[in-house]
C-alpha cells in the first residue's frame, strides 16, 4: 500500500533502528490484512476498535496491543500531516494500561564475571570485551552502538557523540577500564565505524546481541542477558551508587522522568544500607 511505504520510508529517513523499522512494517501489515481492500482513507474508528478488541479476543499481551496501537498513532499523525487524512481516528484511541516490569540486570559479581570472560589477546576477544564495558560503562542502546564512528570519540574527554531515538544526539561518558580496551582496539583500527565484521563493514544489531549472548554462556551466568540488560545494570548501578533519577534520565537519553523511574525500586539496596546506618533505632 502506497500510504504505508511511504511512512516507512519516513520513518527510515528519521534514523530509526532496524528493530522499530520491521515492528511498525509487521504491525501495519497485519492492520492491512485485517481490513483487506478496505481504503485507509474510509477507516473509521469504530473499525479501529473492532481491530484491537480482536486482538484482545486472541489473548495479546498488553503492552503488544499497546504497541500496535502506537504503530498506528504515528501511521495516522503521518498521514494527518501530508494531508493524506483530513480526519485522524486514532485521536480517540487509548493505548491500555502496562504491566510495569521489573528490568532485567546484573549483580556486581555477574556483571564483573561477565566483562572479564572475553580473551582480549585475540582480535574477536578484544572487540568483544570492548562491546561488553562500552554497553555497560555507556548505557547505550545497542542501535546506538552500531553506530558509533571513530570521529565519535572524545579520547581526552573520554566521551562519545552518540545519536538516539530521531538521531537525537547526547554526549555518554567512558570510564578508565573502557579506555584501556579501546586504545588497544583502535591500534589495529582503521575503519570509520568502531565496531565492524570481517569484511570491513559496520556490524548489526543482530551480531551484538550474538557476542553478549555467548559471552554470558561462557561466563556461566544463569540469566539471560541481552545488550538491554547491560543497559539496565548500569542504571542500577548508578542509582545504588547515590546517582539521583534525573542525572541517570539523561545519561540513558529518557525524555521524561517516567521513562526512568522504572528503576527506582532496584536502589532499595543502597536506600536499606542508609537507613541501617543512619537511623538511630536501626543500628546494632
Amino acid at each position: 500500500m502506497i500510504e504505508i511505504n511511504k511512512f516507512l520510508e519516513y520513518i527510515k529517513l528519521r534514523g530509526f533502528s532496524n528493530y522499530t523499522y520491521e515492528s511498525y512494517k509487521e504491525d501495519l501489515e497485519s492492520f492491512v490484512a485485517f481490513f483487506k481492500d478496505k481504503n485507509i482513507k474510509d477507516i473509521t474508528v469504530k473499525d479501529i476498535r473492532n481491530y484491537i478488541r480482536r486482538m484482545y479476543d486472541k489473548k495479546y499481551k498488553a503492552a503488544t496491543i499497546s504497541r500496535h496501537i502506537s504503530t498506528l498513532k504515528s501511521f495516522y499523525n503521518f498521514l494527518e500531516t501530508e494531508n493524506i487524512i483530513k480526519t485522524n481516528p486514532m485521536t480517540l484511541i487509548s493505548n491500555p494500561k502496562k504491566e510495569k516490569k521489573l528490568p532485567n540486570y546484573l549483580n556486581y559479581e555477574d556483571t564483573e564475571k561477565l566483562l572479564q570472560t572475553p580473551d582480549i589477546n585475540t582480535k574477536d576477544g578484544l572487540m568483544a570485551a570492548l562491546i561488553l564495558e562500552m554497553l555497560y560503562s555507556t548505557g547505550v542502546r545497542v542501535g546506538e552502538l552500531v553506530n558509533i564512528k571513530v570521529s565519535d570519540i572524545n579520547k581526552s574527554e573520554r566521551t562519545i557523540l552518540v545519536f538516539g531515538k530521531g538521531r537525537k544526539e547526547r554526549i555518554v561518558f567512558y570510564g578508565s577500564n573502557c579506555e584501556k580496551l579501546l586504545n588497544k582496539y583502535l591500534d589495529k583500527h582503521d575503519s570509520i565505524y568502531l565496531f565492524t565484521n570481517k569484511h570491513g563493514d559496520k556490524i548489526n544489531e543482530r551480531m551484538v546481541r550474538s557476542i553478549v549472548s555467548d559471552m554470558a554462556l561462557k561466563a556461566h551466568l544463569n540469566v539471560k542477558v541481552t545488550p538491554h540488560t547491560l543497559r539496565h545494570t548500569y542504571a542500577t548501578h548508578l542509582l545504588n551508587d547515590g546517582a539521583d533519577l534525573k542525572s541517570v534520565g539523561d545519561l540513558l537519553g529518557h525524555e521524561n522522568l517516567s521513562t526512568t523511574g522504572i528503576y527506582t525500586h532496584v536502589s532499595n539496596d543502597r536506600l536499606r544500607k542508609v537507613y541501617l546506618n543512619s537511623h538511630p533505632r536501626a543500628k546494632k
